[in-house]
């Protein structure tokens, strides 16, 4: 599963619901189009729904929960247009992240870089260790970018098409590795030269491949 982001030791009941339910979200335990009741959680954490409706609301904020007017809340799904408009905003987006954070990137966070892909390319059968592990490849190039709401919503369009990431590797299995791993040198070699240019096309080449293998399986899609 999607190695799990655990709560600060001082987090408030909020904080480790949320923790909870993002990473299970996160993992597949709780698919697109379920519903969350509040009163479950609440019972199962011994609660009160305050907390439980506070966590549902940071959710919302990351993409990973949608509020409803019945006091519960659902994992959004998406269908194929949407999902498309959502990876396209990644192709101009992520470039943009990656092109901020190139100067500030550091040698040891570029090393980090080079040790996050080597692992990838060690993966064979595991989906959920490659998706953990390509996960943290992309959103650690973009540790330089300045903080702010850029980097809140990469995050958010990365956690809104997880599930299909997810149900794309199941799919193809290994023969999507070694498309995955050329174009991850491709953009590391970039850092490494720090030719910005470089970065901003091969990372947008890797959405739009992706954008468009993805959107080629109607089987991923509600009908």
């Amino acid at each position: 599963m999607v190695k799990d982001q655990l709560p600060a030791k001082d987090a408030t009941t909020s904080e480790r619901i949320a923790a909870h339910l993002r990473n299970a979200i996160l993992a597949g335990e709780i698919l697109p189009g379920s519903r969350i009741r509040q009163e479950e959680i609440a019972a199962r954490f011994g609660a009160s729904r305050l907390p439980v409706r506070e966590a549902l609301r940071m959710l919302e904020t990351e993409g990973l929960t949608q509020l409803e007017a019945n006091k519960s809340a659902r994992v959004p799904t998406l269908d194929r247009s949407e999902l498309s408009i959502v990876y396209e905003m990644r192709e101009r987006i992520e470039p943009l992240a990656l092109r901020l954070s190139l100067p500030h990137l550091t040698s040891q966070q570029e090393s980090e870089l080079y040790c996050i892909q080597e692992q990838i390319e060690e993966v064979e059968d595991d989906v959920a260790r490659f998706l953990e592990l390509d996960r943290r490849f992309h959103l650690e190039t973009y540790a330089g970018c300045p903080k702010g709401e850029l980097l809140t919503t990469v995050t958010r369009l990365w956690n809104s098409t997880q599930h299909f990431r997810r149900a794309f590797m199941l799919i193809n299995g290994n023969d999507h590795h070694w498309f995955v791993n050329a174009e991850h040198r491709l953009i590391l070699d970039a850092i490494s030269r720090r030719d910005s240019e470089d970065c901003e096309r091969y990372l947008a080449g890797h959405i739009r491949r992706t954008r468009i293998l993805l959107t080629e399986h109607s089987e991923l899609f509600p009908h």
